[in-house]
């Protein structure tokens, strides 16, 4: 059943190139492994097959494409047929979009080089560092606000670079609860978590003027995955 209902989620995919001049929602989202990402011309990963599914469901033709995050945000709240994923859920965004999900819960870690043998108990000590972001994601924006000495790029991928080249002293990372991201990198056991400074559940964001006929069977969409436990399922895949 398992292999059968990715298999279909897989074709619908698939179609996606040819059905795009018919979508009704445009979904973006960035380059972030295992959630999103490319396999040959598909958009694949484990937060990818729940947006595929929840919109499978809702029966509302889509196209989804990753670009820059900061690009993909300005998109989603430009353009009124717009979602973007995974988005954090907080204070400042809650009135700009419409939220489908949650999709995910997320731990925000300051992560350090192993070597340097940083000890971190609160933000506060954090404070004269570098802090390695993502330009315009919610981390970003948190650590700013917090007085933070912050080092933006345009992808998630390079601040793990800069941070073993000693260009940055921290990486703000946000990640899935219990989730092992570094698993298999060649850094794996070089770079290391010191600080968990928030937790924050993670959305499909649509613009504000998607039609609510089109959200509300999102909603009831990802609903009904979290009733028949979906959702968890997709996350562990």
């Amino acid at each position: 059943m398992k292999q059968a209902s990715m298999a279909w989620l897989l074709a619908v995919a698939l179609l996606m190139p040819a059905l795009a001049a018919a979508v009704d929602v445009r979904i973006v989202g960035e380059h972030l492994p295992p959630s999103s990402m490319m396999e040959g011309n598909v958009v694949v990963g484990r937060e990818t097959l729940k947006v595929r599914d929840i919109m499978a469901r809702a029966g509302i033709a889509y196209s989804i494409e990753l670009l820059p995050w900061k690009r993909a945000y300005a998109q989603a709240l430009r353009e009124p047929d717009t979602c973007i994923f995974s988005t954090s859920r907080t204070q400042e965004r809650e009135a700009q979009f419409r939220w489908i999900g949650p999709l995910n819960e997320a731990e925000w870690i300051l992560y350090g080089l192993a070597e340097r043998h940083l000890t971190l108990r609160t933000l506060a000590d954090a404070r004269g560092l570098v802090i390695g972001t993502v330009l315009g994601d919610a981390r970003d924006d948190y650590l700013r606000q917090h007085g933070m000495n912050v080092a933006p790029v345009t992808q998630e991928w390079l601040n793990p670079q800069k941070l073993l080249l000693g260009r940055i002293d921290l990486w703000a990372v946000g990640m899935a609860v219990g989730s092992k991201p570094f698993a298999g990198k060649e850094w794996e056991g070089k770079v290391v978590p010191l600080l968990t400074f928030n937790r924050v559940q993670t959305y499909l964001a649509c613009n504000l003027k998607v039609p609510e006929a089109q959200v509300a069977a999102m909603q009831r969409a990802a609903a009904a995955m979290r009733r028949d436990g979906s959702m968890a399922r997709e996350h562990h895949r």
